[in-house]
């Protein structure tokens, strides 16, 4: 819908942990879409501000997607979500998501399974991975929203401040290449961004871990975990800034950090 990346993916949890807008401009319409944290319950002052943040952007909210995976069955999840959206009010739209995984009889029992949550509003059949569907999701979408000026530039894809997008795009290649606990306990800031007078972009980032071990994981043997980091999170940060890239990862341990206010309030996760 937005043209371009703007939010991290990954199969783990809590891979969105601030609210992350972007921004769909047509010729006579403006969409702000609202990528947030999963819903939770609070655990420590990372997951409270994260719940915060989700009930704060659902009360400014003109209109709500709810995604659903199509490959999936209905969970306890997807059904507190749904509650939670009858409750709010707001005018409602529901994308069944990966429909190009499925066959027609599979497409049309998760669709009357989408019909039980009893949302309000219509359900929609795309692909995500293809594109199939999104279109007349985006339209319905666009009747959802009250009139209004143009929040953003046209050209604007995003609102979300140049290091953060760094910092998570380096975070995405932790998640891809690490399980259990670790992907919980990494976060990721950018010490410095330097621009060079032959145009280099050089970004010195700091990887947070929680303990010594999780440093040892990160880092790996003879520093390959963390050379394949950065080669990766290279890419895609030359991809988004459009010009060469020296990226410099240094792994550090602070203990607690999911508790530590200042450090959250300097990681941008309000």
């Amino acid at each position: 819908m937005v043209g371009g990346k703007v939010a991290i993916v990954s199969d783990k949890p809590q891979t969105t942990r601030r609210e992350i807008r972007g921004i769909a401009t047509g010729d006579d319409w403006q969409l702000v879409l609202v990528d947030l944290p999963g819903v939770q319950r609070p655990r420590d002052a990372l997951t409270e501000r994260m719940q915060a943040r989700v009930e704060s952007a659902l009360a400014d909210a003109d209109a709500a997607l709810f995604v659903l995976n199509g490959e999936q069955r209905i969970g306890p999840g997807d059904r507190f979500i749904a509650e939670a959206l009858k409750r709010v009010g707001l005018p409602v739209a529901t994308a069944l998501n990966k429909i190009d995984r499925l066959d027609r009889p599979r497409t049309v029992a998760a669709l009357a399974a989408a019909a039980d949550l009893d949302v309000q509003g219509e359900i929609f059949p795309v692909s995500a991975l293809h594109g199939a569907g999104v279109p007349d999701l985006l339209d319905a979408l666009v009747l959802l929203l009250p009139e209004g000026p143009f929040l953003y530039p046209r050209e604007d894809r995003s609102d979300l401040r140049l290091e953060l997008q760094l910092a998570e795009l380096i975070r995405e290649q932790v998640l891809l290449r690490t399980r259990d606990e670790l992907p919980h306990a990494v976060e990721v800031e950018i010490d410095e961004l330097e621009e060079r007078d032959d145009g280099l972009l050089v970004v010195r980032a700091l990887v947070w871990a929680e303990t010594e071990s999780q440093k040892g994981i990160l880092v790996g043997g003879g520093g390959r975990m963390v050379r394949a980091v950065g080669t990766a999170a290279r890419g895609e940060i030359e991809a988004l800034v459009g010009r060469h890239v020296h990226l410099d990862l240094n792994v550090r341990v602070r203990r607690g950090w999911r508790r530590d206010e200042a450090l959250l309030d300097r990681l941008g996760i309000e």
